[in-house]
């Protein structure tokens, strides 16, 4: 996955915007997780919240060529 995307003639690296992605999923997802109480179950909440960021930024990686997102 290499490559930049083009946003009015700003170059921005695709990895930068799938980032900020998963960022934002990953915020939703914790509030999510925060509502229904399911981070009572674990140790250390900001781990977890790493955990997902990466899952969900690897997962985003993995999925942008099979949705037509070809850098």
């Amino acid at each position: 996955m290499t490559g930049e995307i083009s946003i009015d003639g700003v170059f921005v690296p695709t990895l930068l915007l799938l980032g900020v992605l998963a960022m934002v999923l990953t915020m939703a997802l914790a509030r999510l997780l925060n509502a229904f109480g399911l981070y009572r179950f674990v140790a250390y909440r900001a781990l977890v919240d790493l955990c997902l960021f990466i899952l969900l930024l690897g997962l985003l990686a993995w999925a942008t060529p099979s949705i037509g997102f070809h850098p």
